[in-house]
């Protein structure tokens, strides 16, 4: 009798320790596509059961997988990962450049959350409710860097995920957006594990996350562009983008408020503009991937939502949440929004980019 794992598609987790490869073995258990079948991380883990290697530092509200907690840990080599065809990272963009290409030169597939290539001409930086669409420069990435069928797709930055659904719905149903101010309230986990020191957060809100406002900036203009005509390079929207970020005291969402202007005058209503962000909905869902939300975008017309802890959950963390929804006296229309910075802002994008990419024939 075949097994319930055979059929699927195995999978390894780089940096399987930390706070992101926590949160894909969490998000793996029991997936209907994906078997996760090797764990790898740093020289101090190496050898050891995962259950062993993070003893105490286990931060996620739901046990470890009783088939994961007896795995071994390996190093972050292709040789361990031998009967996997998808390969998520998790690893810190101080490591993740020459191991990520160790992986997808030697034919994996590769999800990755590290910031070294997602500015790459040739590889797409895809939100899974935004811009599946830009899975189409694959085969010229393939051709590029003569990879055979291993190829690299990086997920944004945490709080720009968040940032880009709504502007993307926006974008959609009323045209460019000229310039944009958002200021964030981002969350401790975004820091990974153990992250912020307790005397720099509790009681206080660090304003600098560094290289966070360059990210902000630059990313959503990749994001919300397009591939050029051969579908071998990015056009990218010449949106200008303010951006102001702070750590605060919250464990997991990133709340933003965002003021924009529109290029097209004269500017959408406010009802007009909540309608569409209602009836946004994306090609993840269209396709029925297991992780996309039925609601890629919830808004609230509750005067002090959203919040991190009410709403961060919504649609099992896929979901961004808009609410505060009113007219801007300097630009056009200002908003706040919620999403999960752990979920959708990471582990999450990357196994909903993985589900699409299935979907898509891409790991055939």
């Amino acid at each position: 009798m075949s097994s319930p794992t055979q059929h699927k598609i195995h999978v390894g987790v780089l940096g399987a320790t930390g706070t992101v490869g926590q949160r894909f073995i969490q998000l793996l258990d029991n997936h209907p596509y994906f078997h996760l079948a090797a764990l790898g991380a740093s020289e101090s883990s190496a050898g050891k059961s995962y259950k062993d290697a993070v003893r105490r530092r286990w931060k996620m509200t739901t046990p470890i997988p009783a088939d994961v907690a007896a795995l071994p840990v390996t190093l972050c080599a292709p040789e361990h990962f031998a009967s996997c065809r998808v390969i998520f990272s998790g690893l810190d963009s101080s490591v993740a450049g020459d191991v990520e290409r160790a992986f997808f030169t030697a034919g994996f597939a590769v999800f990755s959350n590290a910031r070294n290539y997602r500015m790459d001409p040739d590889v797409p930086l895809i939100v899974p409710t935004v811009n599946p669409d830009h899975f189409d420069i694959i085969p010229h990435q393939r051709s590029a860097r003569s990879l055979g069928r291993g190829f690299i797709v990086t997920n944004a930055n945490c709080s720009t995920t968040g940032l880009v659904v709504p502007l993307k719905a926006l974008q959609d149903a009323f045209g460019p957006i000229d310039s944009m101010f958002v200021h964030t309230l981002q969350a401790i986990s975004g820091a990974g594990y153990p992250g912020i020191a307790s005397l720099d957060i509790c009681d206080n809100v660090v304003p600098y996350i560094s290289g966070e406002e360059d990210k902000l900036e630059i990313e959503p203009c990749k994001i919300l562009g397009s591939l050029s005509p051969a579908k071998s390079d990015h056009v990218f929207t010449t949106t200008r983008i303010s951006a102001t970020c702070n750590r605060v005291n919250v464990v997991d969402g990133h709340l933003e408020n965002v003021s924009l202007s529109f290029v097209n005058r004269p500017p959408p209503s406010l009802d007009a503009i909540a309608r569409a962000l209602s009836a946004y909905t994306c090609e993840a869902t269209q396709l029925g991937v297991p992780s996309a939300p039925l609601h890629p975008i919830e808004v609230t017309d509750e005067e002090d939502r959203p919040q991190p802890r009410l709403d961060r959950e919504r649609g099992k963390g896929m979901t961004v949440t808009v609410g505060r929804i009113r007219k801007d006296p300097v630009l056009d229309v200002r908003f706040s929004l919620l999403s999960h910075n752990t979920i959708l802002g990471a582990a999450g994008s990357s196994l909903m980019n993985a589900e699409i990419a299935f979907k898509k024939g891409l790991l055939a």
